[in-house]
């Protein structure tokens, strides 16, 4: 899975569309290589995009959970801490 498109269901607050469609942008570019299309595959390119988004976005309104809801913060702060220890600094080796 691209490193970049990050998990969005079940976070307080919700996800916004703008994070859904920058996860959808991110699958798009992953899976045509492209960081931004030709004048000919603009066209495509932003279709899909846009169908992606729609349909995470349904996706993430029809999943159904018991578990609480998961804090960005403290998500992120996990985010740091595995990236930490898998990149440790030079000075840290």
């Amino acid at each position: 899975m691209c490193r970049n498109i990050k998990p969005l269901y079940h976070f307080e607050p919700p996800a916004t569309e703008d994070e859904i469609y920058a996860a959808a942008l991110q699958c798009v570019r992953k899976v045509t290589g492209f960081n931004a299309p030709s004048k000919a595959n603009a066209a495509a390119f932003q279709a899909a995009v846009e169908e992606i988004a729609a349909v995470s976005s349904r996706l993430l309104s029809s999943l159904e959970t018991t578990a609480p809801p998961k804090n960005r913060a403290e998500e992120a702060a996990k985010a740091r801490a595995r990236s930490a220890q898998r990149f440790p600094k030079s000075g840290d080796r």
